[in-house]
């Protein structure tokens, strides 16, 4: 084990855990974060965690950060001020609950878990820790973006008038390799779902925020294109929120060869599109903005790099991460909320529950019934896992 040099005395150190794609995407945006040194890799597969720091090195020229096969380990061998958990969607909590015991500011990735039973533990110890300021958030880095934060400020001051409908769809495709690459893939002990928990969270977290609070849900799931798979590779709901606003979710897995996430809101003032994370289409009579004539003023609201047709690439992916580890930072100096709270995460994690527990009982269910846990024993009863 290499021991990480000392880092400069306003940074704050981290711990990585889960070496694997996610947490190479974690680990870029951190280290072009100022604030932020890698002190600690941690990873159950101790190659995992060599082959990562070993490239943050090579590739990034960073310092080599320390290895440990545990949490535990790294907490005990390493400085330490902030945890960052990538491990497998069913293993985020428990890490979380340690690193919270050990006096650490905790940062997990999407989803908050898989169980809703274990999200409520963490959502109580994240008020509780918040009172001995530390700082918990989950990542939903796609709130940070451009787009998405005009639409949710027009949104909620008004500027689309009454909120009428939404439309989120996730049209993507995966090979029967990815879900045979690792034995998490397609369960519901690790990944808890298929493409409404795994791939379509973050647009489900991102219709909650513009439209507001669900509350019941009607669902439908299917596994049509792959093998071997316990969870749905095509899923589509409709929710109605408390407003009255109506939205259909459509999430895929089998949409080869793949397409775009796309999102539309809709009110009786404006409506707006957001197609890959960028602003396609903008327009509120609410606002003022009616200058052009088929009322798209994206380019109005948004940078010209945010819009259709702007840089995509990888490079793009890192600093939507990066955005939210800002907002991150900024809270723990500021001793503030996080942008993106436990509670923002529940939610959304409550109505992915709820479309799978209306899809496998047949019938609407209404949001309240998954988030006081009136339905917890169903769920095990009918074998998708709580």
């Amino acid at each position: 084990m290499t021991a990480p040099s000392s880092p400069a005395p306003s940074s704050l150190r981290v711990a990585l855990v889960g070496c694997g794609i996610i947490g190479l995407n974690h680990a870029r945006a951190i280290l072009k974060h100022p604030d932020l040194v890698i002190t600690a890799l941690v990873d159950a597969v101790p190659a995992a965690a060599t082959a990562l720091a070993d490239q943050l090195v090579s590739e990034h020229g960073a310092d080599r950060p320390a290895e440990f096969a545990s949490l535990a380990g790294a907490l005990a061998g390493a400085e330490i001020d902030i945890v960052v958990v990538c491990t497998p969607s069913g293993l985020h909590v428990v890490l979380a609950e340690e690193a919270l015991a050990a006096g650490k500011h905790v940062v997990i990735e999407k989803p908050l878990d898989v169980s809703l039973p274990r999200a409520r533990e963490i959502l109580a110890l994240s008020r509780r820790a918040e009172q001995d300021g530390l700082i918990v958030s989950v990542i939903s880095q796609h709130r940070f973006d451009p787009a998405s934060r005009v639409v949710a400020e027009t949104a909620h001051s008004g500027g689309f008038g009454r909120l009428t409908s939404g439309i989120a769809s996730v049209a993507w495709w995966r090979s029967q390799e990815y879900y045979d690459s690792g034995q998490w893939r397609g369960t519901w002990e690790l990944d808890g779902g298929g493409a409404v928990m795994n791939q379509g969270v973050h647009t489900v977290d991102l219709l909650v925020w513009f439209l507001g609070t669900p509350v019941e849900i009607d669902a439908r799931t299917a596994l049509l294109a792959h093998e071997r798979v316990e969870v749905e590779d095509v899923a589509v709901a409709t929710i109605r929120f408390e407003s009255g606003a109506l939205a259909v979710v459509h999430a895929t897995t089998a949409a080869y060869p793949g397409l775009s996430v796309r999102l539309q809101v809709h009110g009786d003032q404006g409506s707006a599109i957001i197609d890959d994370d960028q602003l396609e289409y903008f327009h509120s009579a609410a606002t003022g903005a009616t200058g052009a004539s088929d009322g798209n003023r994206a380019a109005d609201v948004v940078p010209a790099s945010e819009l259709r047709g702007g840089d995509r690439g990888p490079e793009q992916f890192v600093i939507g991460h990066l955005r939210q580890y800002e907002d991150i930072v900024d809270a723990i100096r500021e001793h503030r909320a996080p942008g993106v709270t436990v509670a923002d995460a529940f939610l959304s994690l409550a109505v992915v529950r709820a479309v799978y527990l209306s899809a496998t009982l047949g019938r609407p269910v209404l949001l309240e019934d998954v988030l006081d846990g009136s339905l917890d024993e169903i769920v095990v009863t009918t074998g998708v896992h709580a």
